[in-house]
């Protein structure tokens, strides 16, 4: 065959009608298994491909999910979307990522271009989307602890206070008493932020809190030096985040001193970077790939009974685990 094949070339290989393929093809319930079959083998067999611009102009559904994130450059989004996407391969959804930073010149909003494709759903990994209006047909989950999450919406996130309270407890089991939480902004940080001073007035250690802006290793690096001049006998750093470690790392040994001998230093999010051999960085796991799967999890429950949840909205939060790594160690004498 000289030409791409076409529906109408499955229906007849299939010896069926080309709604019927067209109901195979969108996995309407309606068809038989019998029938289901000889359609797949027939469009197999001619090597036919759904015209995905055709399905969305018939308003079919597309079997795609949308993903919005900040930035694509954090690491904090790999193992989420390693989770998402491990969730969807069963059902044969596919995804697609809209960056909020990627077409900011644009002045549109990813979330208006993923429902203009007409995505089956969208998980929300991303700030900045408190008046967001979601259209009655598009389920929306949201990734990650958010700093203003619009109402009615599933969230699924890691327990980023019992992380900030497992890196504070760590640090202080350590014998350190003079230590510095370098932070940002953004929903995740405040969080984290809130556990870990928490942790620390419990225990009676002043909290010294340093930082603000992203969540990036440039801030890690400026707060971790106005934190070295302020408080020269600091012992002990927890970042919000992996990057920042690197930043606050790299400010430590600016101003002469070792890690972990002179001063211990402790990450979140186990980013590839914290397992390095260069860094192996001690930090805390937020168990993002779970978080990425049951998102994933509960935005097709959501696809698959649109009707509202009688329960409201439901909220998950997945528990934090601590890696321990060479960059942490008792006080200096």
């Amino acid at each position: 065959m000289s030409r791409p094949p076409t529906i109408i070339d499955v229906a007849t290989r299939a010896g069926v009608s080309k709604s019927l393929v067209s109901m195979v093809l969108r996995d309407d319930p309606g068809v038989s298994d019998a029938r289901r079959s000889a359609v797949l083998a027939a469009a197999a067999e001619l090597g036919y491909r759904p015209n995905r611009a055709a399905a969305i102009l018939a308003g079919t559904r597309t079997r795609t999910v949308g993903v919005i994130v900040d930035d694509f450059r954090n690491p904090w989004f790999v193992p989420l979307l390693d989770g998402i996407r491990d969730a969807l391969a069963p059902h044969g959804l596919r995804l697609t990522l809209a960056d909020t930073r990627a077409n900011a010149h644009l002045d549109s909003s990813p979330f208006d271009d993923l429902v203009s494709l007409r995505v089956d759903g969208v998980v929300l990994a991303a700030e900045g989307f408190p008046d967001l209006v979601v259209p009655a047909d598009t389920p929306v989950v949201v990734a990650g602890a958010r700093a203003d999450v619009p109402g009615g919406l599933d969230v699924v996130a890691s327990d980023e206070a019992a992380g900030g309270r497992l890196a504070a407890d760590h640090l202080i089991g350590l014998g350190h008493r003079r230590i510095v939480h370098v932070t940002g902004s953004g929903g995740p940080a405040a969080v984290r932020r809130e556990g870990t001073v928490a942790q620390m007035v419990a225990s009676g250690i002043e909290p010294l809190v340093y930082g603000d802006g992203p969540t990036s290793e440039q801030t890690g690096y400026r707060a971790t030096v106005r934190a070295l001049h302020d408080h020269p006998d600091l012992t002990a750093v927890f970042a919000a985040n992996d990057l920042m470690a690197m930043g606050a790392i790299a400010a430590v040994h600016e101003a002469g001193l070792r890690v972990p001998e002179d001063v211990s230093v402790v990450g979140n999010d186990e980013t590839p970077l914290a397992a390095s051999p260069l860094l192996r960085l001690t930090t805390v796991d937020p168990h993002n790939d779970e978080v990425g799967r049951l998102a994933a999890a509960r935005l097709i429950d959501r696809i698959g009974s649109p009707a509202p949840d009688s329960a409201g909205p439901i909220r998950t939060l997945v528990p934090p685990t601590l890696v321990v790594r060479s960059t942490t160690g008792p006080p200096r004498a």
